[in-house]
């Protein structure tokens, strides 16, 4: 599972280039935890995505995910990924969570 949270408009949903991106990884698993350390209150949005053959991208078929994929707020993924404003969330000062469901498409 691979995890990117933002505060950039323009590099979301991939944030590669944002060097202020918070970026972690663990293993797959049902109910996996990834821990963003040290994140400033503001908002920010969120992408995870089972990364299945570890190759650190989002692998596609003809535009549809071949692997889950899931944003902050949950919503509810059509042609493309969220708008950054469909998925923004507050994270305030001190500690924080929030649940990301992935959904699979093939």
């Amino acid at each position: 599972m691979r995890a990117c949270l933002t505060r950039n408009k323009a590099l979301f949903p991939k944030c590669e280039g944002d060097p202020a991106a918070f970026k972690g990884s663990v293993a797959a698993s049902k109910g996996a935890h990834i821990l963003f350390s040290n994140v400033p209150p503001g908002d920010y949005a969120l992408m995870v995505m089972h990364d299945e053959n570890s190759n650190a991208k989002l692998d596609t078929m003809l535009g549809i995910p071949r692997e889950g994929v899931g944003f902050s707020r949950n919503p509810r993924l059509r042609f493309g990924a969220p708008s950054y404003d469909a998925v923004v969330f507050t994270v305030p000062a001190g500690e924080s969570s929030t649940v990301v469901k992935l959904q699979y498409f093939l």
